[in-house]
C-alpha cells in the first residue's frame, strides 16, 4: 500500500487487483457479479438463496448480514440470544406501551443503519481531522489521501487520480452545506455516504453515469450498461446478462430511445416504488405476529429469535453480541 494515502483512497486502491482478478474469473463464470448490484441503492437482491422460511431463516441472515456477518448468530447460545434480544426489544419499543409496531421496527432498522454510518464516519474522522478543531479543510483532506501522489506522481496512474480527486472535491464542496470551505463532522459523513443525503443524490447518480458512460455523450447506452457488469467478447452471454438486456429495454429505458438519460438512471439506481427497509420490517411483523394484530410483543420477538437474530432489527447480528447496546 502506498504511504501517504487515506482509508477511503487505500479502499480504492485495494480493490483495483481484485477486480482485475474477478473479471479475469468471470469470463469462465456464469454467476452474476457483485459490482452492477451495489450500484442500486435501495432495491438490491437480498440474497441469492431462495426465501423459503419453511425451510431455514438463510436468506434473511444473508439478506441483512452477508454470509461472513451471519456466522455472529453461531458465537451465542439460544438462552444468552433469546436474553439480549429480550432488552433490545424494550429499545424497539419507543412509546413503552408494550408492543412493537411496524413503524417502530422501521425505525429501528433504520437506526442501526445510520448507526454504522456515523460510526464509519467517526474512525475516519480521525484520520484527517489531525488538529482536532471539529473542522476539515479540502486541502488537509486532499493532501492526506492523494499527498503521496502530489509529491511523486505516476504517469501510469496520474490520470486515474487527478480524475478521483477532482470528483471528490466537487462532492466535498456540494457536502458543505453552509458554503464555508470546512466539513464539519455531519458535511464530513455526507461526503462520504452522499447516498444517504437528499441534499447529494444527484451528485450519486452523476458519479454512476460518469463511471458507465464510457463514450462521454451524456446518456448510458445499453452496451455501456451490460458492459459496467460483465464483458467477456467472443463468448456466449449467460442468461442473466441476456434477462439484463431485456430489464434495460423493458424498463430501464423508459423513453425507449434506446439510452438511459439522468432520470432513467436515477430511477434504476434510487427505485422509488420499493423500500428494502419497510420490506423487512413487514416481513419481521408478519412472521412473529402470532395472534395476528399487526404488532408483537417482546414473547412474540423472543420466540422467533432465530429469525430476529440473523436480521437488520439486531443491526446485523452485532447488538446482540456488544454490550454498549444495553
Amino acid at each position: 500500500m502506498r504511504p501517504g494515502l487515506g482509508g477511503r483512497q487505500q479502499e480504492k486502491m485495494a480493490l483495483r487487483p481484485f477486480l482485475m482478478c474477478f473479471a479475469l474469473c468471470v469470463v469462465y463464470a456464469t454467476s452474476k457479479p457483485t459490482d452492477k448490484k451495489e450500484r442500486v441503492l435501495h432495491d438490491d437482491p437480498l440474497s441469492n438463496l431462495e426465501h423459503n422460511d419453511g425451510d431455514n431463516f438463510d436468506y434473511d441472515h444473508e439478506a441483512f448480514l452477508g454470509q461472513e456477518e451471519a456466522k455472529t448468530f453461531d458465537q451465542l447460545s439460544p438462552e444468552e440470544s433469546k436474553e439480549r434480544l429480550g432488552m433490545l426489544v424494550e429499545r424497539i419499543d419507543k412509546d413503552k406501551d408494550g408492543f412493537v409496531t411496524t413503524e417502530e421496527m422501521k425505525d429501528w432498522i433504520r437506526y442501526t443503519q445510520k448507526k454504522w454510518m456515523f460510526e464509519d464516519a467517526d474512525r475516519q474522522w480521525k484520520t484527517y481531522d489531525l488538529n482536532n478543531d471539529g473542522k476539515l479543510e479540502w486541502e488537509e483532506y486532499k493532501n492526506s489521501t492523494y499527498g503521496y501522489m502530489l509529491d511523486e506522481p505516476d504517469a501510469e496512474d496520474n490520470y486515474s487520480y487527478s480524475t478521483m480527486m477532482a470528483r471528490d472535491e466537487r462532492r466535498f464542496k456540494m457536502a458543505d452545506m453552509d458554503g464555508d470551505n470546512l466539513a464539519n463532522r455531519e458535511e464530513f459523513t455526507a461526503f462520504l455516504h452522499p447516498e444517504e443525503f437528499e441534499h447529494l443524490r444527484e451528485i450519486v447518480v452523476l458519479e454512476t453515469m460518469e463511471d458507465i458512460d464510457k463514450n462521454k455523450d451524456g446518456v448510458i447506452d445499453i452496451d455501456e450498461y451490460i458492459g459496467d457488469m460483465y464483458n467477456a467478447e467472443g463468448l456466449e452471454e449467460p442468461e442473466w446478462v441476456k434477462t439484463e438486456r431485456e430489464q434495460f429495454t423493458q424498463f430501464r429505458d423508459k423513453n425507449k430511445d434506446g439510452k438511459m438519460d439522468k432520470d432513467e438512471t436515477r430511477d434504476w439506481i434510487m427505485p422509488k416504488d420499493y423500500d428494502h427497509v419497510e420490506a423487512e420490517a413487514k416481513h419481521l411483523v408478519y412472521e412473529s405476529d402470532m395472534d395476528k394484530d399487526g404488532r408483537l410483543t417482546k414473547a412474540e420477538i423472543v420466540d422467533k429469535y432465530d429469525l430476529f437474530v440473523g436480521s437488520q432489527a439486531t443491526n446485523f447480528g452485532e447488538a446482540l453480541t456488544r454490550h454498549d447496546e444495553f
